[in-house]
């Protein structure tokens, strides 16, 4: 095999036109072997002699892409210290752009023999493992270009690539639960309709099925468990896994950016899938173990575990910190993703033992002018000491806000003493993130994701049922704050099934009118459900996917309405704080740019937030308060707004306040359905919201219309069902 000295740098396999350089780090290796195979199996080594600062390198002019290949390291194997090199494992190159096949758990893919930790197993992994593809760079983009949605402007969509896509009947059978599914126009023209500017799909990056699913005929459904950062998952691919799905992922990001919608990855740099001590060498264990993981100190054949997956990425090498860098900026330099989700982010903050928000990762991503300036979500979270960090991640960052999914989930079940703290949450939770001079948009805004119930099950089940998983019950978290409202499960009863249907809009319109930045789980606007089970990780069936044939079509249209109204009003997508002053422009009284008023349209003074059984509230917007400008420099106002949010079990009478807030108003929200006249209403008018709803009024301005036609010719009212109807009835819709 004819072989030139190549370059150091890049790592991975890299086609140039004429040929391919390999380069791989590290720093324990004695010798390394580049594996090429042919499509029999056949393995051609080549022996790489260039070593410039821990790296192995070398170019062959006749590899071509398509070529797949793999590493063979040789190195002490001492498990006691740490060493785990064996070179009758074959090794998965960690910057492969592109895999093909999956492993298959054969007994030759561990280092040591089964029953035996403190043995030496030499049998050859090669036939039983997943191999590095090389790929051909080269894409027409076709002008593409970053859409770049401000975060205030941003509505999220969570979304599975086989679960969004496997069971739709407008997508052909053979592409179905692909990356070209998910561009097909069926799906782009529904996430247009719900106003969505960006899908969030949940990991993508080569994953391995665990064997301990396997065992139970289960598969890796969600994917976090990573063996490539940098290779699209091959099983997502309708073109192939001799490394066409990079090209056909390319695809995907090309036709959803060319509808305005932008690309967020759900990564997984906090752990990858070789395991703790007793897991398979696959990659970096065999590569340059120390260097890639955190191992316990004085007795380093055991890892550090602050994932909950056996071992964690050792973010304070700079070896792994390169990794992981390297792969954010492929992700977005070639493959033109715009913003990452990062799964466990508290782990990739652990420089030693306890999360440490100035750790070097985070200090290479705010230099860094490429991953800089994408968006950039942690799950501010891990399984350590002290992992639970909402709220303490560097400015640049926004995060989930997991006190906002607790504390309106409270609040819509009519838990006590949540009052003060629901207020918090939906105006941005400023307690959390002002303080270090950060934004409202810090604050990713969620009710519903795939780990926990889906919305449906929200308002369905007391319980988790998670049966099928295979772990009698002990899986999935037991404390989801949700309530079944009479029965558990699926009824026929028409009371429970509207109050069912009501809180579901509840919970939607509330995300929408929160400051912050709002996240769907897909398929919670068309009423998904999982039976119960709040832990879908192992079902990759029927159960977790999107079953589009049984959509509640009133929903949707309910989604899309209130997303539109979060669209057209900034009042709803502020992007600073409230901060209480009081704001005039024009004639008027000066009122503050919020106000929290009582049923009777008093003031709300602070010994009533203290009420424990408080469950109603109204919250009037200010237009003239929104202190931001446009890019000409012109202040951005709107039109006021009061929201009437009603969590008792009966109906309350909201008084609406005096005049200095506005003459008149109209309703264009109501989740019960049952206001759905839209005559203005003016100061001192009783309205009954009805029991667990809300209502939004917006300040009407008068108009020509209203003279010569009746008032609802010039409105667009929004509502749920009525209340004594079943989720299935259509919203009623006026204007």
């Amino acid at each position: 095999m004819k072989t030139w000295p190549g370059s150091a740098y890049p790592l991975g396999a890299t086609f140039d036109g004429n040929g391919t350089n390999f380069a791989l780090f590290s720093e324990v290796a004695e010798k390394v072997e580049l594996c090429l195979f042919d499509d029999a199996g056949a393995e051609t080594r080549v022996e790489l002699i260039e070593v410039d600062a821990y790296v192995w390198h070398a170019y062959l002019p006749q590899i071509q892409p398509g070529q797949k290949y793999g590493y063979r390291v040789y190195a002490p194997y001492d498990p006691k210290s740490g060493s785990r090199s064996n070179p009758s494992k074959l090794l998965l190159d960690p910057y492969a752009k592109a895999t093909s096949g999956q492993i298959d758990w054969d007994q030759a893919l561990f280092s040591y023999n089964f029953g035996d930790p403190d043995s030496e197993n030499n049998d050859d992994s090669a036939p039983h493992m997943m191999m590095g593809v090389v790929i051909n760079p080269f894409f027409d983009w076709a002008g593409d270009r970053h859409p770049r949605v401000p975060y205030a402007q941003s509505v999220i969509y969570e979304a599975h690539v086989k679960g969004l896509t496997e069971l739709h009947p407008g997508i052909p059978d053979e592409i179905r639960g692909t990356y070209s599914a998910v561009a097909h126009p069926v799906i782009i023209e529904h996430l247009q309709k719900l106003g969505v500017t960006a899908i969030e799909l949940m990991p993508v990056h080569q994953f391995v099925d665990d064997s301990t699913l396997v065992e139970k005929g289960l598969h890796n459904y969600w994917g976090y468990n990573t063996i490539g950062f940098f290779a699209p998952q091959n099983t997502y691919s309708a073109s192939g896994d001799r490394g066409q799905q990079v090209q056909e992922f390319k695809g995907m990001v090309r036709a959803l950016h060319s509808a305005g919608i932008e690309v967020i990855l759900d990564v997984v740099y906090n752990h990858t899938a070789e395991g703790n001590h007793l897991g398979p060498t696959l990659s970096f264990k065999g590569i340059d173990n120390a260097a890639y993981y955190r191992l316990v100190d004085k007795t380093p054949e055991y890892y550090m575990d602050y994932t909950g997956t056996g071992n964690s990425m050792n973010v304070s090498n700079p070896h792994s910190l390169q990794l992981i860098m390297d792969s954010l900026r492929y992700w977005v330099t070639e493959m033109h993703v715009d913003g990452f989700r990062f799964d466990l982010a508290a782990a990739l903050a652990r420089e030693f033992y306890d999360v440490d928000r100035l750790a070097a990762f985070f200090e290479l991503v705010q230099q860094d002018p490429i991953v800089s300036q994408v968006k950039l979500i942690a799950e501010p979270w891990d399984v350590g000491p002290g992992g639970y960090q909402v709220g303490n991640f560097p400015p640049l960052w926004t995060e989930w806000n997991g006190k906002y999914r607790d504390t309106v989930r409270d609040f819509w079940r009519g838990e006590p003493s949540t009052l003060g703290e629901f207020a918090e949450r939906i105006t941005g939770s400023s307690d959390l993130y002002e303080h270090e001079g950060r934004r409202p948009v810090a604050s990713i805004n969620f009710v519903t994701a795939h780990d926990g119930f889906t919305l449906a099950d929200l308002v369905s089940y007391d319980e988790k049922h998670n049966d099928a998983n295979g772990e009698n019950g002990q899986d999935g978290e037991s404390t989801n704050r949700s309530a079944n409202y009479g029965v558990e499960g699926p009824t026929t009863d028409p009371a429970i099934q509207a109050i069912r249907s009501r809180q579901q809009r509840n919970f939607l319109a509330t995300l929408m009118i929160s400051q912050g930045v709002p996240m769907i789980l897909h398929g919670d606007e068309l009423g998904r459900t999982q039976a119960g089970n709040n832990n879908g990780y192992a079902q990759d069936n029927e159960l977790t996917w999107v079953h589009w044939d049984e959509a509640d079509s009133s929903l949707i249209e309910f989604t899309a309405a209130v997303t539109r109204l979060r669209k057209e009003h900034p009042s709803f997508r502020r992007s600073r704080f409230f901060d209480g002053r009081p704001v005039v422009r024009g004639a008027g009284e000066p009122l503050p740019d919020l106000v929290w008023l009582q049923p009777d349209a008093a003031v709300m003074a602070p010994e009533d937030w203290d009420s424990g059984f408080g469950r109603s509230i109204a919250m009037f917007l200010n237009g003239n308060g929104i202190g931001t400008r446009d890019q000409r420099g012109e202040p951005i106002t709107d039109v006021h707004f009061l929201v009437l949010f009603n969590a008792h079990t009966d109906v309350v009478e909201f008084t609406l306040p005096a005049d200095e807030y506005a003459e008149l108003w109209e309703i264009v929200v109501d989740t019960a359905g049952v206001q759905a006249d839209s005559q203005p209403r003016g100061p001192g008018a009783v309205i009954p919201v009805e029991a667990r709803s809300l209502m939004v009024l917006r300040q009407h301005i008068p108009t020509e219309a209203d003279n010569d036609h009746s008032v609802a010719a010039s409105l667009t009212v929004l509502t749920g069902s009525t209340a004594d109807d079943t989720s299935s009835a259509q919203p009623e819709m006026a204007g």
